[in-house]
């Protein structure tokens, strides 16, 4: 056991106009099971990369401990090269028997190791370079979102095999997956950085309580704050008044009142005025202390979704289809039968490579909605047999998975898409986006302000139907909760995969396995 202490840390990217952190001091012990959480842009990638030496900062980072980081970055010439051919290169000293065994423990053969890397499935990938990371001693380790794009049961086998870990940092916005796999928290919180004993669900627990004792707290600082202006107003207005009597007087009026008068009126004035300055003092110490309250509040502002009605109750009908690729032999499957009626929210679910993004394809294509393949192919599936009809003029709203299209500046994005530029940036700042984010291009942001700029196209495109394929990839926790208030509240019409548990559980009425 040994700890890693952060001291008085600084860092900020060249050419911007906030620090990522600021005098950030903290102290984690290399025998836990970190859950780092934090919203989108926070610096959670930032901090492992610090870790890793890969930037230069102010302040101290002291550790007695090696560090490695997952995802390991694959050079394009490896892509076809099968993985046993270039683990060294990824972590020198790499011994190819441990990875073997670490993979044994993901329920992976080792046949993976000799295939090439590129006809691998994101699952298998992954196991990969986990068992590759893993094969190490005496190293903490950086993981650095494991499960994204992993189908359900990939995620499940990865939950297993980090829960019998430790020493690491975990960054994940899967709840189940930090649940089951962490047993601290290192939390970016908006203005400072707490590390908590515990899961996800017990800090969140944690965190609700205490927000509401703050937000308590600050009702009774405000009462106190108007009673001491009130006071301070009356005192004021006191002394003003008392001052104007210094000078004139009428003899007949005021009989008792002599030149010698005025001084003992000023110094009555005077001790007024001192009053009203220590009252004034007192109201900005309580300001301060009010605002000191507030400062880690989460509060997701409700999302507002433009959802349409359609004149008739069926939208999508699929009956006994069969779905084939031009260059396939076999189709992609057989017998698919399916309704959506508006209302209903379903949820796609299968493997990867099971065919949900063909489903949601072929809906697009027969509306003429351009969707981003991502890899340049041309979507060339087919109906081979059955039914797939969909409604005649449905408005759909889309969400894909790829976010590398995205490049240039927000305003020219909203122009080509023809979104309102005013409550497109709006939506953003409620997605918890930093003003100066918006001065960027596009693709100097996170894989999660990407998506958030993709969901927020989305959320203002009127439509029948909503379709998201895996909408909350790279999407921060509290956001989550937000779109999941967000669906519950409106109800819209929703065609979705996602391979987070909980917000499957949550939001579908319908659930259609591939």
């Amino acid at each position: 056991m040994s700890l890693i202490n952060v001291s008085n840390l600084t860092f900020y990217y060249d050419g911007s106009f906030t620090n990522v952190f600021e005098n950030a001091s903290f102290a984690i012990d290399t025998n836990w099971k970190l859950g780092f959480i934090g919203r989108n842009g926070k610096g959670k990638t930032t901090f492992l990369k610090l870790l890793m030496g890969d930037y230069s900062y102010r302040g101290v980072i002291d550790a007695s401990v090696y560090f490695d980081y997952f995802p390991y970055e694959i050079d394009k010439k490896n892509e076809s090269l099968p993985a046993s051919d270039f683990i060294y290169d990824l972590k020198p000293g790499c011994e190819e028997w441990k990875v073997i065994c670490e993979l044994s423990k993901l329920k992976e053969t080792a046949d993976i190791l000799y295939r090439p890397f590129n006809t691998l499935s994101p699952g298998e990938k992954t196991k990969i370079l986990l068992a590759v990371l893993f094969s190490g001693e005496n190293e903490f380790l950086l993981i650095d979102e494991p499960t994204n794009h992993l189908d359900v049961k990939a995620r499940e086998i990865v939950k297993e095999y980090l829960a019998a870990k430790k020493g690491f940092i975990l960054v994940s916005h899967d709840r189940e997956l930090l649940d089951e796999c962490t047993d601290h928290c290192l939390v970016l919180n908006r203005k400072t950085i707490e590390v908590c004993n515990g899961n996800f669900t017990s800090w969140w627990e944690q965190k609700q309580r205490k927000d509401r004792a703050a937000i308590s707290e600050n009702e009774k600082h405000k009462k106190e704050i108007e009673k001491l202006h009130k006071a301070s107003q009356r005192t004021s207005q006191w002394a003003d008044k008392n001052e104007k009597t210094k000078i004139g007087f009428d003899p007949l009026k005021e009989p008792e009142r002599n030149i010698s008068t005025r001084s003992y009126i000023g110094a009555k004035t005077k001790k007024m005025q001192s009053r009203v300055k220590q009252m004034e003092n007192r109201i900005n110490r309580e300001i301060e202390e009010k605002e000191g309250l507030l400062v880690d509040i989460e509060k997701p502002v409700d999302l507002k979704l433009f959802n349409l009605k359609y004149h008739k109750s069926l939208l999508i009908r699929v009956n006994d289809c069969s779905i084939r690729y031009k260059d396939s032999i076999e189709p992609v499957f057989k017998n698919l039968g399916f309704d959506i009626h508006q209302g209903e929210r379903v949820a796609i679910c299968g493997a990867n490579g099971s065919g949900k993004s063909t489903i949601i394809k072929v809906i697009l294509c027969k509306l003429d909605i351009p969707f981003e393949e991502g890899d340049g192919k041309e979507f060339d599936a087919f109906v081979e047999a059955g039914e797939f009809e969909v409604a005649k003029g449905l408005k759909i709203s889309y969400l894909g998975q790829e976010t590398g299209y995205l490049s240039g500046n927000l305003k020219d994005y909203c122009h080509e898409n023809g979104l309102d530029f005013s409550m497109f940036l709006t939506l953003l700042r409620q997605l918890d986006f930093e003003r100066s984010q918006f001065e960027k291009n596009m693709e100097d942001f996170s894989q999660g302000q990407k998506k958030k700029v993709l969901l927020a196209t989305s959320l203002l495109t009127p439509a029948h139907l909503y379709i998201w394929d895996e909408p909350l990839n790279y999407i921060d926790v509290f956001s989550r909760i937000q779109i999941e208030n967000l669906i519950l509240k409106y109800k819209p019409t929703l065609l979705f995969v996602e391979h987070d548990n909980t917000f499957s559980e949550k939001i579908a009425t319908k659930i259609v396995k591939i």
